[in-house]
């Protein structure tokens, strides 16, 4: 299995120049969010893009979309691009998925979805890299995502920060963060199909 961490690693030392390359980082939640900004942050310009169609009900979206809010009042370097609730988008997308047990096609499609928007983004708003916080997640699957990532970014012209955040304590400092910011943490990944 590949090291993504390593990737990271190889990419942030190929970076030159003095300005810090502009990033667009697809966010699921503040606390996720929590480790990653803090660590992206000393390497590129980060723009937080909070693209979540497949959280349900739209006011669990409105109380995650707050606590990310939240957490970018301790991080004034970073913008937030605007995008608004679309559930129908994650609906259309997984219709006849929904039986699907968590972490397969389901996911994968929901991935896709969130990732492709996320790549879009990146290339009519001219950003040098894009990535997500997703990896940080040990219930996600680093190599699903980095694949995906890395082929919509070939599809739309912008490059692929491949990750693994949860590795070197990734996942537990971001839960250390979250209790320090006072954020919210869920209990179910975001569509009422994963509640269990």
């Amino acid at each position: 299995m590949q090291n993504f961490q390593i990737e990271t690693d190889k990419a942030i030392n190929a970076l030159t120049g003095t300005q810090k390359p502009r990033l667009l980082l697809h966010s699921c939640c503040g606390p996720c969010s929590a480790y990653v900004l803090e660590y992206l942050t000393w390497h590129f310009s980060v723009t937080l893009l909070y693209y979540n169609p497949n959280i349900q009900p739209r006011q669990e979206y409105d109380l995650r979309l707050e606590h990310q809010l939240r957490l970018l009042a301790a991080f004034p370097q970073v913008a937030l691009m605007p995008c608004g609730y679309d559930g129908t988008a994650y609906e259309e997308t997984v219709r006849g998925l929904e039986r699907e047990p968590e972490g397969g096609a389901r996911c994968e499609a929901c991935f896709r979805l969130r990732l492709g928007y996320a790549a879009r983004m990146a290339a009519e708003n001219g950003f040098d890299f894009f990535c997500t916080t997703l990896t940080v997640s040990p219930h996600k699957n680093a190599e699903l995502i980095n694949a995906l990532g890395r082929t919509l970014g070939e599809t739309y012209g912008v490059r692929w920060l491949p990750s693994d955040f949860k590795k070197r304590e990734g996942y537990k400092r971001s839960i250390l963060l979250a209790e320090e910011y006072g954020l919210y943490r869920q209990n179910y990944c975001g569509c009422l199909y994963s509640k269990v």
